[in-house]
This record gives structure tokens, C-alpha cells and sequence, in this order.
């Protein structure tokens, strides 16, 4: 199943990426952290980078709990509205028109910054009207030497970055080794700059997205194109986005909790999937495992190796299972190497290619009429969707 749908496709290749994420997700995500661990923000200095400080929800949610999440420092950055990753107009606002540091045309080319640590305006509360601001030196872009230095300094970074620049940020995260909480595509599991580092068990899905779409909002510019748009009362724009997910290494406690499967022959007799109901599982036939149509159908009495939809990781629990790889890219794992193939289309359509070396081939026991499907050497074979490989811990050796 394609869990993108072409909001995200076409984000990714106009770098439409100005999307604001809503505070009842922020909130509810935070929360999931704060019942595992009421400390985890204590003492930290957070940095929201890739925001728009005077319109987030990121910002309002931090700057409003500033005091009951005992936070340090909060510190949020935007970029400059004609830098090359924010093209829209520009939106001005009273933190910035009433201010005497408000500068018409430094407005246009400079990031700006805003920082909370303490109560400045003595109603013996912290929150969004203590913000201190000021223009950045540069346009605001996290690729650049202040921002760095930024996130030098935080404890945690949380933020919405721009889809087409995910894999970058993330090693911009990684790479100063700090905790995090961002919000990617689970397409972006099958990176492979992304992930080692699941595999790894160095960063996991968050709590409380888990499938179905998000609601988002945009720029005033922003075209309403794609289906599951809506204007509210107030003229403010908003879309809806499939395939959403929190990414993060901080620990939560929905990653701990085992999960409960039927057996093999159970899924087989009582599926709700035709896929998998009366029938059995199927296996690959360039590695030795099964495949796993479904995460409901993982049968928890099965000790080999098994190829599972990458939205398994929504229900991942690291005492429970193992991840060993994955069939996109499959990082030098396939048992076979097959030579060209001739790939027959739906419409019946032939083309030599050689995308069955791209993932996890089955067998078939003949041509799949009205499907995608390969001829090698008389023999014929479908390429399943990105499957994770994975077994129950328990049966490691």
C-alpha cells in the first residue's frame, strides 16, 4: 500500500514544505513523554528550528508550558521569507510590526529568533508574551553556522521540518547527537541514510500517530489543490496529509508495551484479509523469509525470519521483536541476484528491467493477469511493497 499520497509528492518536489502542525498533536505526542518519564523537559533547554515562531503551534505549546514542563530555555527559529526554502508572501505580525527592532526590509532576507527563559513581564508566568526577539544573521536556514550553534546548545529539538530536506535534518541531528522529536513520512523509514539508524533501535516512531491522515495548516498562498482541503471561519487554509509520523529517541511508554498476534494457523483460519485468510504464507524466493501482507497477521508462533509492512514500526516493541533489515535497498541481504527481467504491465505491456532485485520477490505459479509481473527465465514473480524483516527475540540465538 503507497501510504503517500501526492500532497506530500508534491511538497517534496515544488518545496511547498510550510506546513503547521496542529496543537492538539503537538500536545498529545508531548504527552506520551511526560507519562513515561514528568521530567524528560526538566531543566532542558528545547530548540524549534524550521519554524515560524509568530504562527506555531510548536512555539505556543512550549512558551504556554514553559513553567510546568520546567524548561530552561526555549528557543524558536524562522526563516527568512525570500530565503530559498520559504518562498510565500510574508505574513507580519504584532511580535514583530510593534516592535522599535522591526526593520522593513531585514523582514524579507533575515531568520528571526525568539527566546523564552524567563517570567520578563512579571505576571508570575512564563508564556508567549515573554518571548524575546531578534533578526537572525543569516535567512535562518538550520544548514547554517548560527543555527548550528543553536542546536549546540539545546538539550532537545522538536519541530515540523521541511519535507523535502527530512534526511538532512535528520543527519543534522544525529550528528550532534542530541534527543529529538520530528515529524516525517513513514515512507522515510526506507532511507537508507534513516534506516540503520531504526534498525539500530537509535530512533523510533512516537506515540500517537498510528495511520489515517493529519490535518496541517498553510500559508495563505498556498494552493488548495489536492482533496481533504478546507477554509475556516477566519480565512486560515488547511490540508490533510496520509502517511504522517512522529520520529524520535526519546523513550515513550506505548514502545514497551508487546503486542498480541494469533498464531499461524489461527491468521490463516480467521483473517479479515483474503490475502492471508486460507491460505498459506507465502515465502521470498530471493531470502528466507515470509511474507507478512499485514502487521495483524504476524504469527507469534513463527521462529524464522519474516518480512513485515514498514507500518509494523507502529507497533514495534524492542523486547519483543528484532529488526535484521529490509527488503528495499536490502542492504547486501538478498540470497539471489536476478539477471534482466521482462516486467508485463497491467495492460499487458512488456519492458526489460531489473526492479526485481529492488525488494522481495515471490513466485508464481503462473502469469498474474491484470497485475505487475516479471518473466525470468520462465518463471514468474511479483515484487512485494518494503517489507522490514524481523523475528521474536525470543527465538535469537
Amino acid at each position: 500500500i503507497n501510504m503517500a499520497n501526492s500532497t506530500l509528492s508534491n511538497a517534496k518536489a515544488a518545496k511547498k514544505d510550510e506546513f503547521y502542525t496542529m496543537f492538539y498533536d503537538i500536545e498529545t505526542e508531548m504527552e506520551a513523554y511526560l507519562d513515561y518519564n514528568p521530567n524528560v523537559f526538566r531543566g532542558k533547554t528545547v530548540l524549534l528550528p524550521c519554524d515560524d515562531p509568530e504562527w506555531s503551534n510548536f512555539t505556543k505549546y512550549f512558551a504556554q508550558n514553559f513553567k510546568d514542563l520546567g524548561l530552561k530555555k526555549l528557543i524558536s527559529t524562522s526563516y527568512a521569507p525570500e530565503s530559498m526554502t520559504y518562498k510565500n508572501g510574508i505574513q507580519l505580525s504584532l511580535f514583530e510590526t510593534q516592535s522599535a527592532k522591526y526593520d522593513k526590509d531585514k523582514t524579507k532576507t533575515h531568520g528571526k529568533i525568539f527566546v523564552l527563559t524567563e517570567d520578563s513581564t512579571r505576571d508570575r508566568m512564563p508564556n508567549l508574551n515573554d518571548l524575546q526577539w531578534d533578526y537572525l544573521e543569516g535567512d535562518g536556514d538550520f544548514r547554517s553556522e548560527e543555527v548550528k550553534k543553536l542546536r549546540d546548545e539545546a538539550d532537545i529539538i522538536i519541530t515540523n521540518p521541511p519535507f523535502s530536506l527530512f534526511r538532512e535534518f535528520l543527519a543534522w541531528i544525529v550528528e550532534a547527537n542530541k534527543q529529538f522529536i520530528i515529524i516525517g513520512n513513514i515512507n522515510c523509514v526506507t532511507y537508507k541514510e534513516v534506516f540503520p539508524l531504526i534498525k539500530d533501535n537509535k530512533v523510533w516512531m512516537g506515540n500517537s500517530i498510528h495511520g489515517g491522515d493529519r490535518e496541517f495548516g498553510v500559508p495563505d498562498e498556498y494552493p488548495l489543490e489536492a482533496s481533504g482541503t478546507r477554509i475556516d471561519e477566519n480565512g486560515k487554509k488547511y490540508i490533510r496529509v496520509k502517511g504522517v509520523r512522529w520520529y524520535t529517541n526519546i523513550d515513550h511508554g506505548h514502545r514497551h508495551s508487546a503486542k498480541d498476534f494469533m498464531t499461524m494457523a489461527d491468521n490463516i483460519k480467521f483473517s479479515k484479509h483474503k490475502e492471508v485468510h486460507g491460505r498459506p504464507y507465502l515465502h521470498f524466493d530471493n531470502f528466507d523469509a515470509i511474507e507478512v501482507p499485514y502487521t495483524d497477521a504476524i504469527p507469534c508462533d513463527y521462529e524464522g525470519m519474516m518480512g513485515v509492512p514498514i507500518s509494523f514500526l507502529d507497533k514495534y516493541c524492542p523486547e519483543q521483536f528484532e529488526i535484521m533489515g529490509i527488503t528495499q535497498s536490502w542492504f547486501g541481504m538478498a540470497s539471489k541476484i536476478y539477471p534482466k527481467q521482462i516486467q508485463v504491465g497491467k495492460n499487458g505491456k512488456k519492458t526489460v528491467v531489473t526492479k526485481l532485485n529492488d525488494g522481495a520477490a515471490i513466485e508464481l505459479p503462473g502469469p498474474d493477469d491484470g497485475e505487475v509481473y516479471y518473466i525470468v527465465d520462465g518463471h514468474y514473480y511479483t515484487k512485494a511493497y518494503a517489507r522490514i524483516l524481523i523475528r521474536k527475540k525470543q527465538y535469537l540465538k
